[in-house]
């Protein structure tokens, strides 16, 4: 393992040997939570959903305290502020608690952007085995993995209200960084400037109209999370059977 600030010759490839093996585990997870549902006991239930928290904040408090270590922490970057910073710390008050209202959350935007952050992850130099590598994909991966289990196995999901919701906060949350990106210099969400690194942002025009496509790609990201559902319902109902259930009580 490699915790060094400036590691050589282990930069990140994507769609590389390593970045490969990580997407084919988390895909193998998430498929084996199929037949899981129909076996796992209640037991078993709450024991999965604590090691995955576990494993949640064991990885995110090692970037944190990586971070630090190296000199690199800085509250213009380092705030749990990120779309992924934030639905890894909703994902892991959802498995402890089993929440509804942050499970919409964290399906919504947890899935659709770990996915996008996996699929196109860009790392830098520190691909594998560096300790960055290996919270980057854990994290992001367990974050898809919280969503997925609490639709496959606890039976939750969202709904047509609860997707605009979501919609509704996501808007107003990224309204309140935008300020706090012009009060101290920071580019949280990426909507202050482009990131430095390679990203989808890159073909979405300037600043600051890729903010609005990027809202556009957002927006149609949750409907097409949500495109299970309204099938599943237009199913049920050709065949006569109920609609959508609320996910909130």
């Amino acid at each position: 393992m490699d915790f060094s600030a400036h590691p050589v010759g282990i930069g990140f490839r994507m769609f590389g040997a390593a970045h490969l093996v990580v997407l084919g585990i988390v895909l193998a997870a998430n498929l084996a939570l199929v037949p899981l549902r129909r076996v796992l006991s209640e037991r078993g239930r709450r024991f999965f959903r604590l090691g995955l928290a576990a494993l949640i904040a064991v990885m995110f408090m090692a970037h944190v305290v990586w971070r630090i270590h190296v000199g690199f922490w800085d509250v213009r970057s380092d705030l749990p502020l990120h779309l992924c910073d934030l639905t890894a710390l909703l994902s892991f008050a959802l498995l402890l608690s089993r929440s509804r209202w942050l499970y919409d959350f964290v399906y919504f935007l947890g899935v659709g952007g770990a996915l996008q952050a996996l699929v196109t992850s860009n790392v830098g130099i520190y691909g594998f085995p560096h300790l960055y590598f290996l919270t980057s994909m854990v994290i992001h991966g367990a974050i898809i993995t919280t969503g997925i289990y609490f639709t496959v196995v606890e039976g939750f999901r969202p709904t047509w209200r609860t997707l605009w919701r979501v919609a509704g906060c996501m808007l107003a949350y990224t309204g309140v960084i935008f300020g706090l990106n012009l009060l101290i210099g920071s580019n949280y969400l990426f909507i202050a400037r482009r990131p430095d690194f390679p990203s989808l942002i890159d073909e979405l025009g300037p600043w600051p109209w890729y903010v609005l496509s990027l809202i556009g790609v957002g927006l149609a990201s949750l409907f097409i999370l949500y495109v299970p559902f309204a099938l599943k319902d237009w199913w049920s109902r050709a065949r006569g059977g109920g609609g959508a259930q609320l996910s909130q009580k």
